[in-house]
């Protein structure tokens, strides 16, 4: 009773805090601002080239005179507007839009080619505003109790986090070759150590120009790897042309019907990309290849995927649109980005007065609430928009690069210089652009220098703090759990990514994930057994025919035997799977290194 009644009142402050914040933004003036941010973030998603990051980072640097409320307004709009904005170009030229939508082109494009873009474009569509949706609620349900949870976060844990954010990033980014992702991640470490520290203000990598003893400012830093890069990128590859398709208004308007055929997909998906999306520095891209590739396992039209399959296209989009609202988890709570947009969000936030972190909950109570809103209304515009819109959208895809780029580069100058009126700023965007540029052709992500730059004040400052604390000694970070899960943590990371180890420990961590998520699945599909059980006994109490069972007492009382026992054996079973596959994960190294000693036959088995 105690948890129900607890739950009760956590629901009932939510979703107050929640009405207020609607009744704060229900004005014409916010919603000029809502249509305006949804409509430009999926003008500059649909554009090859130009990227959410890029948008939200060129538009922060317009906005930083307004009011915080409508500033920050327009930029989560632009934000969800961009990821599903790419997935215009993903289906039509087969090139997608951002980096979140390259799982999108898998079956869009084949759907395009086929005569079907417009019912293409609105299945699209109607997959992320779901996405949105079921992101919007575990943002507004977890972020709360995770905020209270990182109050007990201290400066011990926050220096492993920011580590662990790091390795995780430059893993996922770059899973050919994690190495890389890793080089780039430190590289942002690097850069984030020039400039004087925080705590003795000695100057640090300066070499002497003044200029450099501020640091570099992450906004034009973010501007160049994300916008000149980009334009550069753009003017070195060929165009791509469009697939001829007209487009009504009618063929975009999605069949609920073939739509919500897919609702295990979606829920599935929903919650994967929002998972993918609180995982520090990851990003959409894998939010929607992790959706994608669990329903193509998952699904009884596996031979469609990659030809044009509704729920391939659904399952991508779904996934990529949930994780913009799982990546504002972390940065609310915890002050960490969970994605390139959302570390450029973190910097305007600040910029507006706002300091996320685990403070959040006692410093702006109602601020978690008000980006809930923000998503939501954001997912709303974009729902309208990409219906109604979509056949005079289409037309900005003619639009020629030789004449965008250009203004892009001037955006990407004023954006850099604005914030501090300083040209060695526009100098940083160039250079950061330049070295963006000539890291993505020896394909180094982006994302892990972004997030290195954004963690390395923190892992700096927590660090040292640490240190002087505790007089340099190192042991004190093994005598809090928190510390010694993140560095176990760390350690894994690095050895599931080693090659030797990679394979080794892939195939147990798998066997051990199959075990708990197959285990889970069976566990939920037991109960669903179970109630239909109790109906069936029920009935049969009733004096209905039901196959297999007597009718009155007897029927009854041999249905609930019946689904009692069917339902304690899955249970069993799912837990011996899940405790067996722990147990091999723990014990088969010790047996494979007995048998390599010879203590042990070759042949023989493990645990």
């Amino acid at each position: 009773m105690e948890f129900l009644s607890g739950l009760a009142g956590y629901l009932a402050t939510t979703f107050g805090q929640i009405g207020v914040a609607f009744g704060k933004f229900s004005s014409p003036a916010m919603a000029l601002y809502i249509v305006a941010g949804t409509l430009l973030g999926i003008t500059i998603g649909m554009l090859p080239g130009l990227t959410a990051t890029m948008g939200v980072a060129l538009l922060t640097t317009l906005t930083y005179r307004m009011e915080s409320d409508a500033a920050l307004m327009i930029l989560v709009c632009l934000y969800v507007g961009a990821i599903y904005g790419g997935s215009r170009s993903a289906i039509l030229l087969n090139i997608p839009g951002t980096p979140a939508n390259a799982a999108t082109t898998l079956d869009g494009y084949p759907l395009a080619k086929a005569g079907r873009a417009g019912p293409a474009m609105g299945t699209a569509t109607t997959g992320s505003f779901l996405g949105t949706a079921i992101g919007m609620f575990f943002l507004a349900t977890v972020a709360p109790i995770l905020a209270e949870y990182a109050l007990s976060f201290q400066t011990h844990e926050f220096f492993w986090l920011a580590i662990f954010g790091v390795l995780i990033s430059g893993q996922l980014t770059a899973a050919e070759d994690p190495l890389k992702g890793w080089i780039a991640g430190f590289l942002g470490l690097a850069v984030a150590m020039i400039g004087q520290e925080g705590l003795y203000m000695t100057d640090r990598f300066t070499f002497g120009y003044t200029e450099m003893e501020g640091g570099i400012n992450l906004i034009p830093a973010m501007v160049g790897a994300f916008g000149f890069s980009e334009v550069i990128a753009v003017m070195y590859n060929r165009r791509a042309e469009v697939v001829k398709a007209t487009t009504r208004l009618i063929d975009v308007i999605p069949n609920p019907r073939e739509v919500f055929k897919y609702w295990r997909t979606i829920l599935r998906s929903g919650a994967l990309g929002t998972f993918i999306g609180v995982i520090p520095g990851v990003g959409e891209d894998i939010g929607a290849w992790v959706s994608y590739g669990a329903a193509r396992r998952a699904s009884k039209e596996k031979e469609k995927f990659g030809k044009g399959s509704v729920e391939g296209l659904i399952a991508a989009e779904t996934g990529n649109s949930a994780a913009p609202p799982g990546a504002l988890i972390p940065v609310l709570t915890l002050g960490i980005p969970g994605s390139a947009p959302a570390a450029v969000l973190l910097a305007a936030m600040v910029l507006h007065g706002v300091r996320p972190g685990p403070m959040i909950m006692i410093e702006f109570p109602t601020f978690v609430y008000e980006v809930v809103v923000m998503t939501f209304f954001a997912a709303v515009a974009m729902l309208v928009l990409g219906i109604l819109l979509t056949p005079l959208l289409l037309k900005v895809l003619a639009v020629r690069r030789e004449r965008l780029m250009p203004v892009v580069f001037v955006l990407c100058v004023i954006g850099s210089y604005a914030i501090a009126q300083r040209m060695f700023d526009v100098w940083v965007m160039v250079i950061f652009g330049v070295l963006g540029f000539a890291l993505r052709q020896m394909k180094y992500p982006m994302a892990p220098l972004v997030l290195g730059i954004v963690l390395g004040d923190i892992l700096d400052k927590s660090f040292r703090r640490s240190w002087v604390i505790h007089n340099g000694d190192f042991t004190f970070y093994f005598d809090r759990p928190i510390c010694v899960v993140l560095m176990i943590l760390c350690v894994f990371t690095i050895l599931t990514s080693a090659g030797p180890t990679k394979h080794y420990v892939g195939s147990r961590l798998h066997a051990v994930s199959e075990g708990f998520f197959g285990g889970l699945a069976r566990i939920v599909g037991a109960h669903w057994s179970l109630a239909l059980a109790f109906g069936r006994a029920v009935r049969a109490m009733a004096g209905r025919p039901v196959p297999g069972l007597p009718i009155g007492v007897e029927g009854l009382a041999r249905g609930v035997r019946e689904g009692v026992v069917s339902y304690a054996g899955t249970v069993a079973r799912a837990i011996y799977g899940f405790l067996r596959a722990i147990v091999a994960l723990a014990f088969d190294p010790l047996f494979d290194l007995l048998r390599l000693l010879r203590i042990l036959p070759r042949t023989g088995s493990g645990a």
